[in-house]
């Protein structure tokens, strides 16, 4: 049977706050059903159709916590009917420290940070938690549709364990951050999705919790949003709080976070000073972007149409290893759906991330205005005049909607290492210490 266990007790340091003890998350995935396509196998098939439901039965209701799954035939238990999110993840956190995590899309890090926030259970392992913690996860987290803001900010406070007296004290600080005092009496669910981040925002860090966990949920805010949250979360960490953060922006964590732990395939790979585990987590994007795009299994999206290869080439048309700054570019993104479909209303972008976070974004949407179709197979080019990047190593992201649907995303899925050139035409580069970490805009300057 698995073990899965929240203590409250006598710590085992003074100062921890948080301790994880082999901790695992299991989950079900879908069961594939055979097809059947002549009349003697569709007989066969109805006659030993009993069994077979109830040896999904046993499926749908049995774990086997060791993982070590046998596959006898095609009805079998086998390990591809289950992914674990989480495996084996040990580690603790000191009162009043600040840590930061990591990873790619599906590491396992909302996992963790929801099984922490006891949303859900553990398949096993141990959790130790020696103080209140409040979670921003998703817009409007532990909010109830039908109660207004004001109501709502109540029934968090009691969840937290925080008497009447003590939620009034904070409730004015609360909506003057969250900025909804003409709309704090209103049901949550007439509140926009930035007004329902502010207020869970605000909630969770103005109730005072012991622990204070924030996903990448911010990400959605606008700039001025993000920096108001930041400076925030600065502020509870010299009150002495302990604060889990995570984020995509290596920036944001350098800066706010001295010690960061990377997730990978739900096991803990690095854990340590922030820049070296920054560092491993760079290298690790390198050594993915290397792997054939059609075989990336991190990517996210309903999938009924994928990018199967990216090209890198110069203004010829030809393919370029290394592009040169102010040089003219094309991306080449090939795709292919799965049903030889041909989609309508569709999105494509490309963000160009280096030293862990955005320089920028391009997308169809925002220089064209005629319909983007997608059809069975084909490319997509996007067109560079020039190459506002100085000498590095850079990542592209891909994006692919239809329908204002997301069928593909891939973090890191090329590299692309970009060589010096004269962008500026006047036979000097930008300062040393730069490379690699500078988009080039034209500009100039004038005085008098």
């Amino acid at each position: 049977m698995a073990v899965h266990q929240y203590k409250r007790g006598a710590r085992a340091l003074a100062s921890t706050i948080i301790e994880i003890r082999n901790l695992s998350k299991q989950y079900r995935i879908g069961l594939k059903e055979n097809d059947y396509k002549t009349f003697r196998e569709a007989l066969v098939g109805g006659l030993i159709t009993p069994i077979r439901n109830w040896r999904r039965l046993r499926r749908l209701t049995k774990f086997d916590t060791e993982g070590d799954y046998q596959q006898t035939n095609a009805d079998e238990f086998s390990a591809r009917d289950v992914i674990w999110a989480l495996k084996d993840v040990s580690f603790e956190v000191h009162q009043g420290e600040v840590l930061g995590i990591i990873g790619r899309n599906g590491a396992g890090k909302s996992t963790l940070l929801k099984v922490l926030s006891r949303i859900t259970e553990p398949s096993r392992g141990d959790v130790w938690l020696y103080g209140r913690i409040s979670s921003l996860l998703e817009v409007g987290t532990g909010f109830h549709p039908e109660l207004t803001g004001r109501e709502n900010i109540y029934l968090n406070g009691a969840i937290l364990g925080m008497k009447k007296n003590e939620i009034k004290r904070k409730f004015d600080e609360i909506v003057e951050f969250a900025e909804v005092e003409r709309f704090i009496d209103t049901p949550v669910k007439h509140y926009s999705s930035g007004m329902s981040l502010r207020l869970a925002f605000a909630v969770a860090a103005y109730l005072e919790p012991e622990i204070l966990v924030v996903d990448e949920v911010l990400a959605v805010g606008d700039a001025a949003f993000r920096k108001k949250c930041l400076g925030k979360m600065e502020d509870v960490t010299k009150e002495g709080r302990t604060l889990l953060f995570v984020s995509h922006d290596m920036s944001a964590i350098q800066n706010l976070c001295p010690r960061t732990i990377l997730i990978d395939k739900g096991r803990v790979m690095s854990d340590g000073p922030t820049h070296e585990v920054i560092a491993t987590y760079l290298k690790s994007l390198q050594e993915l972007a290397e792997v054939d795009l059609t075989d990336r299994a991190d990517r996210r999206g309903e999938g009924k149409v994928r990018f199967t290869k990216i090209e890198i080439l110069d203004k010829n048309y030809r393919p370029v290893e290394y592009p040169r700054s102010k040089e003219k570019i094309i991306i080449r993104l090939h795709y292919k759906s799965k049903d030889s479909h041909e989609f309508r209303r569709c999105r494509a972008s490309i963000s160009v991330m280096g030293y862990g976070h955005i320089y920028f974004l391009l997308s169809t949407e925002l220089v064209n205005n005629k319909e983007l179709i997608v059809k069975d197979e084909g490319f997509l080019d996007c067109i560079i005049g020039e190459l506002p990047l100085s000498g590095g190593e850079y990542y592209l992201c891909t994006y692919l909607e239809t329908n204002k649907i997301e069928q593909d995303y891939v973090e890191a899925a090329a590299r692309i290492s970009v060589v010096d050139g004269d962008f500026y035409g006047t036979g000097r580069n930008y300062a040393p210490g730069w490379a690699g970490l500078t988009v080039l805009v034209r500009h100039q300057w004038e005085w008098k």
